[in-house]
């Protein structure tokens, strides 16, 4: 009989459905790591909110743990590397407490605009002090969304109901789905400059990690009511300290801080400032919701072998399973080749599939590769949420299917479509393919230029003109910053024209490197990518 670890509270109704499954449930709430580490080997799931943290210690030391099932959509507390190295299953419930965050940035929103703490906290200590609290009306005031995903489209249907003009930034989101929310997409500066009120919906990635700067927040007009309830790092804590204490900030509201718990921050005393301490998912509904979902999840998994929502690992059957994996991973690595390319996000994608996995199910391939794709900026994205994020984006996506192929056996191209208000040299279509070759999945093709080379997990791709004395120039740039070369694959449209070099390299390379490569002759592009 399988046996769980309920390490974070749940609900009595999600216990009862592992309990009805036939599965052994031992609830400790508020273990220390070193009691984690010391019963974790029991086990074969583990059930986690947000407050335990199965961390690579953790997972080393669980000999039997199969699945871990987060109560919730952030994953931030599970070291989900060492968990697909160990071949635990890692699942999120991505859509339960998307109406109960949006309303709490709405509850927060109101609460800085009207200083309801302070003066609550002034009335009850019998001061009546009325006069010292002046609030603002959000009603004709100017919204900005920074992330206008799943939360973000909801606190925008529930801003219009306030009468506020709402703006958004997003590079995923599509003039045509804009309409369709009433709301404005414009670029970060426009936002900045316009906003009376920006509030935060987007995971932390590298790409999002301090929008919010302090050069950012410099931009926004005297008076801005800033509000976090995304994650912590999105925003530059000591400049918003720094800024509410000058008045250029009028209010701001944090429900997720840089380092949590939050038991001490630069942001804490500061004047008009609202602190809650991650309470954005803190609903009864909510909290059921995930609760139910997660422990029918893990039932099914631990029983059947069914995955869901899994962020590490494709939805199939074990029947299927054996045939598609290579090709899921295919799938997913070209996605996370096309997302990390297109910096400033796309229009329409298309997935081409040639050859034998015409007569394949395409679906859990399909939607590994959108997960790969849209990973590089929305963050947790798994194959199941995939897909509806795709389309709430109002992105286009289409698949086409060739039951021959003119070279492989099998075949999948990835094609995203670069807005033209990018990079002009990078705007336009861009295309990747590739297949399986003795079971491992093999890059064949980039910007419709053939070459044939594995994926490492470091790569530093680079878009260049085939000019003589390229290569020589970049191999020594790269061996004077201590950058080992793996491997080294070449492809171009002809002599003299545009080529591509992709290069497996030993490491992460400093900072610095890709911006000494731009700055080579021919060098139009080059990236570091992760696999």
């Amino acid at each position: 009989m399988p046996k769980v670890l309920i390490a974070d509270d749940l609900s009595t109704a999600a216990v009862e459905i592992f309990r009805n499954h036939g599965i052994e449930t031992d609830i400790r709430v508020g273990l220390t790591k070193d009691e984690l580490i010391e019963i974790i080997p029991e086990f074969d799931g583990l059930a986690v909110r947000s407050a335990c943290k199965p961390d690579a210690d953790v997972i080393a030391a669980a000999s039997k743990l199969k699945v871990i099932g987060r109560a919730g959509i952030g994953v931030d507390n599970i070291d989900i590397k060492a968990a697909t190295a160990k071949g635990v299953v890692v699942m999120n419930t991505p859509f339960g407490n998307a109406v109960t965050t949006a309303e709490h940035a709405i509850a927060m929103m109101f609460a800085a605009a009207r200083q309801i703490p302070a003066a609550d906290a002034g009335t009850q200590a019998g001061k009546w002090p009325k006069k010292n609290f002046v609030g603002t009306e959000v009603s004709y005031k100017t919204l900005g969304l920074i992330g206008c995903g799943n939360i973000g489209a909801r606190v925008a249907e529930r801003a219009k109901g306030l009468l506020m003009k709402v703006v958004a930034f997003d590079p995923f989101l599509t003039e045509e789905r804009a309409v369709e929310l009433g709301v404005e997409k414009v670029d970060l500066d426009h936002l900045l400059s316009r906003a009376d009120v920006i509030t935060l919906h987007t995971p932390l990635t590298d790409q999002t990690r301090n929008i919010l700067s302090k050069e950012a927040l410099e931009q926004t007009k005297k008076g801005v009511i800033v509000i976090n309830c995304a994650r912590g790092g999105l925003v530059d804590e000591a400049a918003v300290r720094e800024l509410l204490e000058s008045g250029h900030i009028q209010a701001a509201a944090f429900d997720v801080f840089a380092e949590e718990p939050a038991k001490e921050n630069v942001l804490f005393g500061a004047p008009n400032f609202v602190a809650t301490p991650h309470l954005g998912a803190s609903t009864v509904e909510a909290q059921e919701n995930v609760a139910l979902q997660v422990a029918e999840q893990m039932s099914d998994y631990l029983l059947t072998g069914a995955v869901t929502n899994a962020l590490n690992m494709p939805s199939v059957t074990a029947d299927e399973a054996p045939r598609l994996k290579p090709f899921i991973d295919l799938a997913e690595k070209l996605g996370q080749f096309a997302g990390q390319i297109s910096d400033h996000g796309f229009e329409e994608v298309v997935i081409e599939y040639e050859g034998d996995l015409a007569d394949m199910n395409r679906k859990p391939i399909t939607a590994a590769a959108l997960a790969g794709l849209l990973r590089a900026s929305r963050g947790d994205v798994n194959m199941v949420s995939a897909p509806a994020i795709l389309a709430d984006s109002g992105v286009k996506f289409s698949e086409s299917v060739t039951e021959d192929s003119p070279v492989y056996d099998s075949l999948i191209r990835i094609k995203v479509l670069v807005p033209k208000t990018a990079n002009s040299d990078q705007a336009g279509w861009r295309s990747l393919a590739g297949t399986v070759s003795a079971g491992r999945p093999r890059v064949v093709e980039v910007k419709e230029m053939p070459l044939e080379g594995d994926f490492s997990p470091v790569m530093l791709y680079v878009n260049n003109l085939d000019k003589p004395g390229f290569i020589g120039s970049l191999g020594v740039m790269l061996g004077e910053a201590n950058v080992n070369i793996a491997t080294f694959h070449l492809g171009r449209q002809a002599e003299g024209g545009e080529a591509i070099a992709l290069i497996g390299i030993d490491g992460e390379p400093a900072a610095d490197v890709t911006q000494k490569i731009d700055s080579l002759p021919h060098v139009r592009y080059a990236k570091v990518l992760h696999f």
